[in-house]
């Protein structure tokens, strides 16, 4: 490090901060520590960097077993992001996201030695679950209860949903009817909240909730039932496999997309641009969220303070050709 130090013209520390991913580096400053490493071909000695410092350079996740856009988005961006940094990922899933479920999957990850956790913490029983995690411990939740004064990092659900159904009613529809995600989901409890936000300052009618999951089976169960009442013209489904379903509900009950009912979803999975019609969506930053929980996580290791432990991550609206004008 002294020698890689002594060629870029910078200190130890500054070498340090680069090899550790640290935010508060220049990026010339670090494109010249990284020359004079690739020139020298230098490698840290993992081994004694973890004597030394007492933990390893790898970062333990916690998270659900599931296949769900949302999480193994995230989990994937968060894996590249870490390893950009120059820290590995050891992966915990759990089958179900409860105390003793996930109080096991922090000690595995403490017999580890890791540099810290972090927890993919979506729904009320796994946040209730992290508070018995030790103090002293360096965590990050995503995604979890906004209502926690811990370090967290989540997807301005609110924001996204207030935004979909205002494309809908700027689109002409008097109302917008919502097809949620399990209430025990603060990404669900979010969206439901962002579309009846939309709704007051609109001074639109509130249609009752249709509660569901994430799955298309269940938006296709709930397509049935909203293809059979006329006064529905459009929907806001919280995700796109929800949507899907109901693409395919209104399709067999004749009704069209969009000419007879507006659908607007939530995730932008690589699909929606082919779904018929194309599917006017919420993107979320999964690469955002990612950033964003590392640098959290590093400015634990570093000791100092948090001056944002709590980080909002904004959407963007992909408008296709799901959205029209109510029929007349």
């Amino acid at each position: 490090m002294t020698d890689v130090a002594r060629l870029a013209g910078v200190s130890h520390q500054t070498v340090s901060r680069v090899l550790n991913g640290h935010p508060n580096v220049r990026e010339q400053t670090r494109l010249r520590v990284r020359a004079a490493i690739a020139e020298l071909g230098y490698r840290p000695n993992k081994a004694a960097r973890a004597l030394v410092t007492g933990r390893t350079q790898l970062i333990g996740v916690v998270a659900a077993n599931s296949t769900l856009f949302g999480p193994a988005s995230l989990l994937a961006a968060f894996e590249s992001a870490a390893g950009e940094a120059g820290f590995a990922v050891s992966l915990k899933r759990v089958k179900v996201l409860d105390r003793s479920s996930i109080a096991e999957a922090v000690e595995h990850h403490r017999d580890q030695r890791v540099a810290g956790i972090v927890a993919i913490a979506p729904t009320a029983s796994a946040n209730e679950a992290l508070a018995d995690i030790p103090a002293g411990v360096p965590l990050v939740t995503v995604d979890g209860d906004p209502r926690r004064a811990t370090p967290m990092v989540t997807v301005d659900q609110q924001a996204g949903a207030f935004d979909a159904t205002h494309h809908l009613l700027a689109a002409g529809h008097r109302t917008v009817w919502h097809v949620s995600g399990p209430p025990d989901w603060f990404d669900a409890q979010g969206r439901v909240t962002g579309w009846q936000k939309a709704l007051e300052e609109a001074g639109a009618e509130i249609p009752p909730l249709v509660a569901a999951d994430w799955s298309a089976a269940a938006g296709y169960r709930a397509g049935q039932m909203l293809a059979r009442m006329p006064e529905v013209t459009a929907v806001f489904a919280a995700n796109d496999h929800l949507a899907l379903g109901i693409l395919r509900a209104m399709s067999e009950r004749g009704k069209h997309v969009p000419a007879d009912v507006s659908i607007v979803g939530f995730d932008d999975v690589p699909e929606a641009e082919y779904f018929i019609p194309p599917l006017t969506t919420i993107r979320p930053d999964f690469k955002a969220v990612a950033r964003e929980t590392l640098s959290l996580l590093l400015a634990q290791l570093d000791g100092g303070p948090l001056d944002t432990p709590q980080r909002t991550v904004g959407p963007q609206l992909i408008a296709r050709a799901s959205v029209a004008p109510p029929p007349q």
